[in-house]
């Protein structure tokens, strides 16, 4: 009895720490890792040491979130281009029956920009400001989990701050998909002019295959080359080629996406595997492109 009791004050806020440890990591993989390692260090704790559940649970996490941050940090060293975190990618139309991820990643703390910009802050930094500003847990709490002076923990919420404080505003749904929609049509009719007035002007395009498939090795910047990069890959796939559709539109932590069906190499055809594509819109056009084709970091796609 006892036990199916704690089980179901577990269950009961498995949704919110999979939504601090996915804010954390960045990866589906270690945030369901870590809820799950949760539950066990819960299952061994003493309860009548335990006040606030929540609370306590929250600390466990990040603690495991923390240390698999640094290992991260490590296995980045050997990584093959650039690295970006694992996207949520959801049907078009909301389940009935949703995961907690997928509720999750509809607010605009969880769009896909906002974790890349996450991703570009120090294992501690990210702690401290996901922790102050997203669940405004103290700053001494917060020094107790990462070692530090409280002041120290202030200092690190303040430069994470001041880093996310550059990525662009959200835009409402019907924008980002008119933006999107836009440069797919340019991109379909294979004129760079086209694809680059889709683009903004200071756009930026990052790829992530650690060497599994071609993409961008280095984050590319601006319209122009963004245009010709993406009409290069067009030209070495066959991607206009087929009469059916070679990819299908998805929400891609939330907001309109792609989703690239895999398909095999064939004589004078290259193959590819499926690969993610995630959208940030500015200013009505496409700001930020994101292609996701490392296998390893598509465990988040749930169409089924």
């Amino acid at each position: 009895m006892v036990a199916a009791l704690l089980s179901d004050l577990f269950e009961s806020h498995r949704a919110h720490l999979l939504s601090v440890a996915y804010r954390l990591t960045g990866s589906v993989s270690d945030a369901e890792d870590a809820v799950q390692e949760s539950w066990l260090r819960l299952a061994g704790a003493r309860q009548s040491e335990i006040e606030d559940l929540r609370a306590w649970l929250t600390t466990v996490v990040t603690r495991i979130c923390l240390d698999r941050l640094r290992s991260a940090a490590a296995r980045r060293e050997n990584y093959v281009g650039q690295w970006l975190p694992e996207p949520v990618v959801t049907a078009r139309t909301p389940s009935n029956a949703p995961d907690p991820l997928e509720t999750v990643v509809r607010k605009q703390e969880y769009r896909f920009a906002a974790l890349v910009v996450l991703d570009s802050l120090t294992p501690p930094q990210r702690v401290a400001f996901v922790l102050h500003d997203g669940l405004s847990v103290p700053f001494d709490e917060i020094s107790d989990i990462l070692g530090i002076s409280a002041d120290a923990a202030r200092q690190l919420a303040v430069r994470a701050r001041k880093a996310v404080a550059h990525m662009p505003a959200p835009v409402p749904d019907a924008e980002h998909e008119a933006a999107v929609q836009r440069f797919l049509t340019a991109l379909s009719a294979g004129d760079v002019n086209a694809v680059a007035a889709a683009l903004h002007p200071e756009s930026v395009m990052i790829g992530d295959a650690n060497g599994t498939t071609a993409t961008a090795v280095n984050v590319l910047h601006g319209s122009d080359r963004i245009a010709r990069f993406f009409l290069g890959l067009v030209r070495k796939y066959g991607l206009n080629e087929d009469s059916s559709p070679v990819y299908e539109f998805a929400s891609v932590n939330g907001q309109l996406g792609l989703v690239v069906t895999g398909r095999p190499a064939e004589e004078g055809r290259a193959g590819y595997p499926t690969r993610i594509m995630g959208f940030t819109v500015r200013d009505g056009l496409v700001w930020g492109t994101y292609d996701l084709a490392n296998p390893a970091k598509l465990g988040g796609v749930r169409l089924g």
